[in-house]
């Protein structure tokens, strides 16, 4: 599989080699799978409603249980009754849902894969190069994609500058990029990767 690699300057050059994996036919299922967990550990999970055992009211019975012609009751707290308890509410839990290493590391070369088949995946060369937001503002108006949603995969000794230079710029993400997973890419309209990081990746 190979990537085009586009210059400082927003121009576009010679094609990169990827690893041979990247390129590999794998399940959609697998995507959707590794899609499913990160948005579900994302999700928080705080949302709790008071059950009948739970609410401040008192737990003594509304009326006598036989003579009145009226239904049978127990405590106000009951669902019924306005200020009672909630049946069956929502209770905060805790997310477990997790994959495997191999798993996470597939579901990104099939969404990597699908983003270069769209045409959607670049490699970005000296990135260094970027010190202001005027010149990575630039260099996606030199592209025609600025205000879309932009990832950018950066090195570790690339990121602390440029994640400054990008970060006041709408709709784009910087990570770095030994931390982007399937979702971040599949959710991402374009994706640049740092060219270092990738040639680092093959060595």
């Amino acid at each position: 599989m190979k990537i085009t690699v586009i210059s400082y300057k927003g121009e576009k050059g010679k094609s990169l080699n990827l690893p041979k994996e990247w390129g590999e036919e794998l399940s959609s299922h697998l995507l959707w799978q590794a899609i499913h967990v990160y948005r579900e550990r994302a999700h928080t999970g705080l949302s709790q409603a008071k059950t009948r055992a739970e609410v401040n009211r008192t737990k003594k019975k509304v009326y006598r249980q036989k003579g009145t012609g009226g239904a049978r009751h127990g405590a106000r707290s009951a669902p019924i009754y306005v200020g009672g308890g909630v049946a069956h509410g929502p209770r905060a839990i805790k997310r477990e849902l997790k994959l495997s290493q191999k798993m996470r590391r597939k579901a990104l070369n099939l969404s990597l894969k699908l983003k270069n088949d769209d045409n959607n995946l670049f490699a970005v060369k000296d990135l260094a190069k970027f010190k202001k937001t005027k010149e990575v503002g630039n260099f996606l108006k030199k592209l025609d994609i600025l205000g879309k949603r932009i990832l950018f995969a950066v090195s570790d000794g690339n990121f602390k500058s440029f994640e400054k230079a990008a970060r006041n710029i709408k709709n784009v993400s910087v990570v770095p990029f030994r931390t982007i997973n399937a979702y971040k890419v599949f959710v991402s309209g374009k994706v640049f990767l740092d060219e270092v990081a990738l040639v680092k990746g093959k060595d």
